[in-house]
């Protein structure tokens, strides 16, 4: 079962990348107020349960592919 796990910086962190891109489209004339940089993760887990498709992915977002202090993750089961 496919679940994509999806990175983002927490709010009030600070996010350069996002900054920088941001400074960027409005410097071409897009009238953005702000983007936020994050990282997307298609993982294919062994299992035909959602639950414990989400269970693990869960884990192994929190474990390996977030940083909990700085990070925050949404996962979205398919």
């Amino acid at each position: 079962m496919r679940v994509t796990v999806l990175v983002r910086p927490k709010d009030g962190i600070l996010d350069p990348q996002g900054e920088a891109i941001d400074r960027s489209l409005v410097g071409l004339g897009f009238p953005t107020q702000g983007v936020r940089a994050g990282k997307v993760f298609d993982v294919e887990i062994a299992t035909t349960d959602p639950e414990e498709a989400r269970r693990i992915a869960g884990e192994l977002a929190e474990r390996v592919l977030a940083n909990p202090l700085i990070e925050r993750f949404d996962l979205v089961v398919a």
